[in-house]
């Protein structure tokens, strides 16, 4: 088994950023699950496609949460962490 150093995986973390798209602020808020728009939001400045969770219907996380923006700072107030965005697929990066 190897073992794979933390500044190997930044890289690599880096250089498929590099390959995504780039989401301002405003972009970002078409993605809000409104009129079959897909439902992205961003976190610690990546950007996560949530469309296919049963969670994220219509645009909202329980309530709570709306898609279409940057929710990490909201994030402190969930009763999950981030380990929840492992199972989720990055489509870009908040710039």
């Amino acid at each position: 088994m190897f073992k794979t150093s933390s500044v190997l995986v930044q890289a690599l973390e880096e250089s498929f950023l590099a390959e995504l798209r780039k989401f301002t602020s405003a972009e970002l808020k078409e993605y809000n699950g409104k009129s079959d728009n897909p439902v992205y939001l961003a976190y610690k400045g990546k950007v996560y496609d949530v469309s296919e969770s049963d969670l994220w219907r219509d645009g909202e996380h329980m309530g709570l949460h709306q898609a279409g923006k940057d929710i990490t700072e909201e994030l402190d107030l969930a009763p999950h962490m981030e380990e929840v965005f492992e199972r989720v697929k990055i489509v870009g990066e908040l710039v």
